[in-house]
């Protein structure tokens, strides 16, 4: 089965940050059978962090290393398109949820039909708009 990562659970994985990856949701990442996708603003988030130093880790020496990785690991980085720019339009936002980022990801995931794996408490919301999420409960 197919699946988007979001931003967060990027981060847990590279990081090393494993107690904060629920078990059912590492069965997922870990199964040689699942297709894990990332959406390229993920990755320019995650990137953006690095660079300010928000995330911090020895194994990456550059912002390059931690891309390299994304790839090694076999995450395919999808790009935005226009019908990821039309699904964003479309949906309506919820309260409260102001990250257009997080907005684009879940565009993304819906356009797809492809379910998000994300630990962040908004996402759940977006599934009246057709949004499969895959809640990451830390």
């Amino acid at each position: 089965m197919r699946y988007y990562l979001d931003t967060n659970i990027l981060i847990f994985i590279f990081l090393k940050e494993y107690d904060n990856i629920h078990r059912d949701v590492w069965k997922i990442v870990e199964d040689y059978s699942s297709i894990l996708y990332v959406s390229a603003v993920a990755v320019k988030e995650l990137i953006h962090l690095y660079k300010t130093g928000d995330v911090k880790d020895k194994d990456y020496k550059t912002a390059k290393d931690l891309l390299a990785a994304i790839t090694d690991a076999n995450i395919e980085i999808k790009p935005l398109n226009r019908y990821h720019l039309a699904k964003y339009a479309e949906i309506d936002i919820v309260k409260g949820h102001k990250d257009p980022n997080d907005h684009i990801i879940i565009a993304q995931a819906i356009s797809g039909k492809i379910p998000l794996i994300s630990s962040d408490h908004q996402f759940p919301f977006y599934a009246e708009q057709g949004l499969s999420c895959v809640f990451n409960k830390r």
